[in-house]
């Protein structure tokens, strides 16, 4: 009786352990299975670039990238324009959109100035997005009327410092890429000047070429149409060295050397946007920047392309996060 017994329990441990083998067979089974589907095809639809003003250097770089990534996927990539409240719009915009990579953001470092600069975002700056690439940097110039007076920047400064709270600069708006960029240049001048903003770069460009701002700091291919007709002065350029485009006009720090500009364009999926398809597009975005003709449009300009991966692209976002907030509590800039 008790060996019968014993036998019956052995029986049924046995049993157990067979079903639980063939159980974990099966799970490992579909799981080879499912690791060995194909990553589903992106893109199957059009895809959504949002950008800033017209015309801006974002918008100018959308609108580079968009159609040859659209060769690429064979599907069209839309760029749909949204300025106003240094790129916040768009941000949320982009925030609140579905995380499958229908919807991407081009921004330039507006992105994380405005997360420094406006405490109560409606969407976390880091939370919210996924980097996808860094895109790179750009030239910025400081361009005058030719009426105004000062040639050079050297005159420029003594006109400027002489009259303190008394002349005004022109920005993409309060905040913007462009605001923090001559706030920094004011700093470094020692200048006092009024701040106006504007819905974009074009616009601020236009305050200056019409005479009723005194002077701005913006991308130099934003400008160079104007300065190429003789209706702006350029007088300084951001990047350490001279421009190849404006080889005669000095870089801003050969006469401030505490002077510097940070940040870059940028391209944004919302958050939980799956990596395979982040980094299939930091692929794509590579490849189209490799191309003869497009390196040529962008020298035209005077911009440094600087792709990343986006692992290495959420460090840098993070960091010029981190950057620019120190940049605006130092110099005391709010939200306007």
């Amino acid at each position: 009786m008790r060996v019968t017994a014993l036998n019956k329990a052995a029986a049924r441990q046995i049993t157990i352990t067979i079903k639980r083998t063939a159980l974990l067979l099966t799970c490992a089974a579909l799981t080879c299975v499912a690791q060995a589907q194909p990553a589903p095809k992106y893109p199957v639809k059009p895809v959504r670039m949002l950008g800033g003003a017209f015309g801006s250097p974002s918008d100018t770089l959308a609108r580079m990238l968009g159609p040859k990534l659209g060769e690429m996927w064979g599907q069209p990539v839309v760029i749909e324009n949204r300025p106003g409240a240094s790129g916040t719009i768009a941000a949320n915009i982009l925030a609140k959109a579905a995380p499958d990579g229908y919807t991407l953001l081009l921004i330039s470092a507006q992105f994380p100035i405005g997360a420094a600069m406006h405490p109560n975002l409606p969407y976390d700056p880091i939370k919210d997005f996924a980097g996808v690439t860094q895109i790179g940097y750009s030239t910025s110039v400081l361009p005058v009327l030719p009426t105004l007076g000062p040639k050079t920047l050297k005159d420029f400064l003594a006109y400027a410092q002489a009259r303190p709270g008394k002349i005004f600069y022109s920005s993409g708006g309060g905040g913007s890429a462009t605001h923090i960029a001559a706030e920094r240049f004011n700093f470094a001048a020692g200048i006092k000047a009024v701040h106006v903003g504007f819905k974009g770069t074009p616009d601020a460009l236009l305050e200056v070429a019409g005479g009723r701002v005194q002077y701005c700091l913006v991308g130099l291919g934003a400008a160079l149409s104007l300065i190429k007709d003789n209706r702006l002065l350029p007088l300084g350029v951001s990047t350490p060295k001279r421009s190849p485009l404006l080889p005669d006009v000095p870089s801003i720090n050969e006469a401030l050397p505490n002077f510097g500009r940070d940040g870059s364009h940028m391209l944004l999926a919302p958050a939980n946007t799956p990596m395979a398809i982040r980094n299939q597009i930091s692929r794509d975005v590579a490849r189209v920047f490799d191309q003869a003709d497009v390196k040529e449009k962008l020298a035209a300009q005077g911009y440094q392309s600087a792709p990343t991966t986006p692992v290495e692209h959420d460090k840098i976002l993070r960091e010029q996060i981190k950057d620019f907030g120190e940049i605006v509590k130092r110099l005391g800039l709010k939200s306007q």
